[in-house]
């Protein structure tokens, strides 16, 4: 029984203390947002703001720009999500259900193209978009966030798509439906946690991304919200406080979409790994 009481207490420990590790510097990034600036300079640390003030918020609302950046950064964020599910999603039946000569080098090659770190291509895509003529635009950075969520997308697709079993397929052609039609009538509902953490994982790599939008565009209207927080202490100095609060409304959109996901991505990433 004791050892039994032992065995349990440590894993339990070892989950709080990470659980505050990791949390504790979400909390005191949203605790600075709302404190009053001589709390937050304060010698005596001050670990719950008493009387919480919104006047930092105000600060990054009020700051050049910042509906810009919110704008082209939604828009280039979902619509590399979009993309990418809709090329997944048809790419990943392929793979999980036909048969053609180089399939296995295919999946190869976007393992390969999953590993390989894009901060040392920036300079060659700066070049393609440069020759393009697309610099300080939108599209191109749709594009490459796209390309740079799209192999993680389609591995873990695959796997859900072959662990349905074909003879449920194949049961609905049975009746009349086409493939297509059986696809999306009886494989694509049971794609739910696939889809679900993919697009959590691709919105936070798309939303996240900052080296691509840096190099590529340089006008301020063509910008995305990793620039704006990169330069907003530059432009407030020291104010730590609407620091933090740029901060957060930069992490809200991540958050409130974990929390809203997080139940299915958690099951979809693990049934993804294991499963095709």
């Amino acid at each position: 029984m004791k050892r039994s009481l032992f065995g349990r207490f440590w894993p339990n420990a070892t989950a709080v203390l990470l659980v505050a590790f990791f949390a504790f510097p979400v909390y005191w990034m949203f605790a600075t947002a709302f404190k009053k600036t001589p709390d937050i300079v304060a010698d005596t640390p001050v670990w719950i703001p008493l009387e919480p003030t919104t006047q930092h918020f105000k600060s990054a609302f009020d700051a050049d720009n910042f509906w810009t950046f919110v704008a082209n950064s939604f828009t280039v964020t979902l619509l590399a999500v979009i993309f990418s599910l809709m090329i997944a999603l048809a790419a990943s039946f392929a793979l999980a259900r036909m048969k053609f000569k180089g399939r296995r080098g295919f999946i190869i090659g976007f393992m390969i193209a999953q590993m390989a770190p894009w901060e040392v291509m920036v300079i060659s895509i700066y070049f393609i978009v440069r020759d393009a003529d697309m610099l300080n635009s939108l599209i191109p950075l749709t594009i490459f966030y796209m390309v740079m969520i799209l192999p993680f997308t389609l591995l873990t697709l695959r796997g859900f798509v072959a662990a349905v079993p074909r003879e449920l397929e194949e049961a609905a052609m049975v009746d009349g439906c086409s493939r297509r039609q059986a696809f999306i009538k009886v494989i694509f509902p049971l794609l739910a946690p696939g889809l679900m953490s993919t697009s959590m994982f691709g919105f936070i790599t798309a939303w996240n991304e900052f080296p691509m939008v840096l190099v590529l565009n340089k006008q301020v209207e063509y910008q995305t919200l990793p620039l704006w927080l990169s330069g907003f202490q530059s432009v407030f100095g020291n104010d730590w406080g609407a620091t933090m609060a740029a901060s957060s409304l930069f992490a809200i959109p991540v958050l409130l979409l974990f929390l809203y996901l997080q139940r299915g991505a958690v099951s979809g990433l693990s049934d993804g790994a294991v499963k095709g």
